[in-house]
């Protein structure tokens, strides 16, 4: 016999959406009044304050280690420069009474998985990704934000820097297995979830404030299949702060200057996001 879940009259769609998700998912029947239990497993605490109204960001700088990222025309490393990024982001979001954290403070590799693992562990209420990435072409530039596709990238750059950042694991060898639920296994579609929807607002956000004192790649926020935006129920995004391997754009990003600008921007779209809900 199947359980019923009971759902009261007040019930919002975005708890009907999880709780038919909860049916899905245990083979239960939903009826309308009011229970919690299943709810509470599928909504997702990690994008709502702390109980002090305390929001925490958790900020990925991306490589790291024996993982250089991208190199510039000149030899800027893209590992130096967005763990300097994500320090400045992380004071600014501090000085507004935000948590931000890194999944790291120094030059050490990371396994993508391990990063969106570290996220959890701090159950935090966005996940963000840093990166100065690279391109074939030094004529690429402007900064992007992506989030999670689950039906194939948005656009060729999408899909080309999306399988430029998944190999980063490739450098200590394809030993490395994902074994963890949140990347091989989930309960539902995470396309029928609100997961996606909230990093695409994310995304809007750091864009809208990004693109007043930056040249924008993308005028939206793109979307592909990044390893490390898979969490299930944590908003997530990746912001693609320059091209590191344009001349100019690789000279800005070495600018203290051009830094702390990006970062405001950053911490600003972060902090428009949470004043969304």
């Amino acid at each position: 016999m199947r359980e019923v879940i009971i759902l009261d009259d007040k019930t919002t769609r975005r708890k009907l959406i999880l709780a038919s998700l909860a049916a899905l998912a245990t083979n239960t029947f939903v009826a309308p009044s009011s229970s919690a239990k299943i709810l509470d497993r599928l909504t997702y605490p990690h994008s709502k304050a702390d109980a002090q109204g305390k929001y925490t960001v958790m900020l990925d700088p991306g490589h790291g280690g024996i993982d250089s990222g991208a190199v510039g025309p000149e030899g800027t490393l893209e590992k130096h420069v967005v763990l300097d990024i994500a320090n400045k982001v992380k004071t600014i979001l501090k000085r507004h009474g935000v948590n931000a954290l890194l999944t790291r403070s120094d030059d050490t590799f990371i396994p993508l998985y391990h990063r969106i693992q570290i996220a959890h562990a701090h159950n935090a209420s966005l996940f963000m990704s840093i990166h100065a990435d690279g391109f074939a072409s030094p004529a690429a530039h402007g900064a992007s934000v992506y989030a999670l596709s689950t039906q194939g990238a948005s656009s060729a750059m999408a899909k080309y820097l999306s399988k430029s950042e998944n190999e980063a694991d490739d450098i200590v060898g394809n030993s490395l297995v994902y074994k963890d639920k949140y990347l091989n296994k989930t309960i539902f579609d995470l396309k029928q979830t609100e997961t996606i929807r909230e990093s695409l607002l994310l995304g809007a956000h750091i864009v809208q404030h990004i693109a007043p004192v930056h040249h924008m790649h993308s005028s939206q926020t793109e979307q592909a299949a990044f390893v490390v935006l898979k969490s299930p129920y944590i908003p997530s995004v990746l912001v693609e702060t320059s091209f590191i391997t344009n001349p100019e754009e690789e000279k800005l990003l070495g600018t203290a200057a051009f830094r702390y600008k990006i970062s405001c921007a950053i911490s600003s779209g972060i902090i428009n996001y949470f004043k969304s809900y």
